[in-house]
């Protein structure tokens, strides 16, 4: 037996602690999770045919170039995902043909395989609210609907194919069958979330990227808000509300209406996507939009509390009025946050360094944390509360810090 000296013996077991520790960092770092309700672009390599299709029936397709989640590639290009016929009915002279298929593994050119739980849905805003108007609806193609010999429909959550066929009622008067011929474009909804090894890190912006981000989703929301398509809270999670509301933007702004925050979805909507990107410092921007109506209604809330305690434009006060402390620290406070507001604009809309927008977006958020506690240390009307209050929640993002208002 070959024994080593106690100190070499020692720094043997660091050493292989040290790579142990080292490699499952790596590991963990490089695990990125593909969220559930995330839609992914397919491609048919047959033709699906109703005529001849079986249940049980395996087939595969082809993921539309690569897919990015935040700062990683996890779904490169060649990638191809397995979809499983779960019902097919041929076409008789009184019904048109059904197909309905589900989607059960993603695999990768290098050939790792991971298990999905996927359905189809649809890009086009009709058959969406079709199929989003019943929580539970079995999504099928059914026969000569659409351009492609098929259109996709919501069949309601009957189990059996009777109670499917039935749901559908007359959309299956045309008495064809179902006819998708290889290469037509497909939507994959998840079901599940999916957690996958990230790639190589993204070092731009791509329109397939999929932003997950807590906030990055809370700059969507918040722009989706002021474009009137969301009205919830400003989260930052992915929730169906927010699904929602991204699919309409995409549907009213010609891009692949996925209902997933994409890269080309987040461009335009006017997001900072390169704050946090290869590097840079973790944080959000406001779009030079919402950054301008900041700007304009701290100025405006100047002009109302300035107007309360009876003050002119050029600090004239009122002789015959008692002065508390909190009234002038309030005014110093939003006069200074209304100038910080304006100085912040610029740096966003003239652009050029995105560390610099991060921090100006922390120096703004610092102020407005001053105007907060000048806000408890006098009384003044509700109007002026409000108005500050709406001015905070259009700063949320850039914010993370505890509100004591």
């Amino acid at each position: 037996m070959h024994i080593l000296p106690l100190k070499r013996y020692r720094m043997t077991l660091w050493s292989i602690a040290l790579a142990f520790f080292a490699v499952s960092t790596a590991t963990a770092q490089s695990r990125v999770v593909l969220p559930a309700g995330s839609v992914i672009l397919v491609r048919t390599t047959a033709p699906l045919q109703s005529a001849s299709a079986r249940t049980g029936q395996m087939f595969e397709t082809n993921v539309e170039g690569s897919v990015g989640v935040d700062e990683f590639t996890v779904i490169p290009a060649g990638s191809k995902i397995r979809g499983v016929i779960s019902l097919a009915t041929p076409a008789t002279r009184q019904q048109s043909g059904v197909i309905e298929v589900v989607f059960d593994r993603l695999m990768l050119p290098n050939g790792s395989t991971f298990p999905i739980t996927g359905r189809l849905t649809s890009t086009d805003s009709a058959e969406r609210r079709q199929i989003e108007s019943d929580p539970n609806a079995r999504v099928v193609l059914v026969g000569e609907r659409g351009g492609i010999g098929a259109g996709i429909a919501g069949a309601g959550s009957g189990k059996s194919a009777n109670n499917i066929l039935a749901a559908l009622g007359s959309m299956l008067s045309e008495g064809r069958d179902v006819n998708v011929p290889a290469g037509t474009a497909l939507a994959v909804q998840l079901d599940n979330a999916v957690t996958l090894r990230g790639g190589g890190r993204l070092r731009g912006v791509e329109g397939s990227t999929i932003y997950t981000a807590a906030e990055r989703v809370r700059a969507a929301q918040q722009a989706l808000a002021q474009a009137n398509y969301y009205r919830g809270p400003l989260t930052g999670n992915l929730d169906d509300p927010t699904r929602t509301a991204l699919f309409q933007f995409q549907v009213d702004r010609g891009l692949s209406a996925t209902g997933n925050l994409d890269g080309r979805t987040a461009q335009a909507l006017g997001l900072n996507l390169g704050i946090g990107i290869g590097g840079g410092l973790s944080g959000s921007a406001l779009t030079p939009s919402a950054a301008s109506a900041v700007r304009r209604d701290a100025q405006n809330l100047v002009s109302r509390f300035r107007s309360e305690v009876t003050a002119s434009s050029v600090g004239r006060l009122d002789a015959t009025r008692a002065y508390a402390q909190g009234d002038l620290d309030l005014w110093f406070a939003l006069s200074a946050f209304a100038d910080n507001a304006s100085i912040y604009e610029q740096i966003v809309t003239n652009g050029g360094n995105r560390d610099a927008a991060v921090l100006a977006g922390r120096a703004l958020a610092g102020a407005a944390r001053r105007v907060d506690a000048a806000m408890q240390t006098t009384r003044t009307s509700a109007q002026v509360q409000n108005a500050w209050a709406a001015v905070r929640r259009q700063i949320t993002t850039i914010d993370t810090a505890p509100q004591t208002m």
